[in-house]
């Protein structure tokens, strides 16, 4: 999970803590991820961080309570960007395909369902364009990445093989050219994904998605056997 960002445009609510501790429907960002990984039978999850790491780490700790074992990697006083915090990361995730989610994202898609197609190095989820964001950043043409004109945008979810990585050295850098070039080798597919979808990237995006979850608006799934909702 990508929760190292500084989270520049939610400040002053981020001056104290990391995005994903900010609160929707009366539980953290992050917890709602782990929530829902920990439905779709996930066991271990890798959780990079960097602002105000040491309060992710008191919150989420050990990952026992969400029926999860969390694994930190450290990046440091700068996050590293997608890119690089995933390549830093992989030492822990073995040589399979792994997923992705980003931390300041919230929706009601089903990960057990996110799956690396035979081929493909990277399988995004794909949303509709939010306001925010018209011009969208990929489109899917039969299931596959393109840069065609009917775009939509990428979801912050994904599944990915360690070989979309192989030229890459550790640094700062971001994910997005190594999309392109899988896009280019015909090693990227991805899904549409027509359900709920939040970015949240602003106080005012965030207070929005707090009051429809607190009307019951959203779905709310119960939490796993073994696990437990609150902080």
């Amino acid at each position: 999970m990508l929760a190292a960002g500084r989270g520049e445009r939610m400040r002053p609510l981020t001056d104290d803590r990391p995005k994903p501790l900010l609160e929707v429907g009366g539980m953290a960002l992050i917890d709602w991820h782990l929530h829902a990984l920990a439905r779709a039978g996930v066991r271990e999850v890798i959780v990079n961080l960097a602002w105000q790491g040491a309060r992710l780490r008191e919150h989420v700790g050990d990952g026992a309570r969400h029926g999860l074992s969390v694994v930190w990697s450290d990046e440091g006083a700068e996050a590293l960007e997608t890119g690089g915090g995933i390549h830093k990361a992989l030492h822990f995730l073995g040589p399979g395909p792994f997923l992705v989610v980003n931390g300041d994202v919230w929706t009601d898609y089903p990960l057990d369902r996110l799956a690396l197609p035979e081929g493909s190095h990277a399988h995004l989820v794909m949303v509709d364009n939010p306001p925010h964001h018209p011009r969208g950043d990929f489109a899917l043409e039969g299931g596959r990445l393109t840069r065609g004109e009917a775009r939509l945008t990428y979801a912050g979810i994904g599944a990915y093989h360690p070989a979309l990585f192989v030229s890459c050295t550790a640094g700062k850098f971001p994910l997005a050219p190594l999309i392109d070039a899988a896009i280019a080798a015909g090693r990227a597919t991805g899904e549409h994904h027509r359900g709920a979808w939040f970015d949240v990237g602003t106080p005012a995006r965030l207070a929005e998605l707090d009051a429809r979850l607190r009307r019951g608006e959203l779905p709310a799934p119960a939490w796993p056997a073994g696990g437990t909702m609150g902080p």
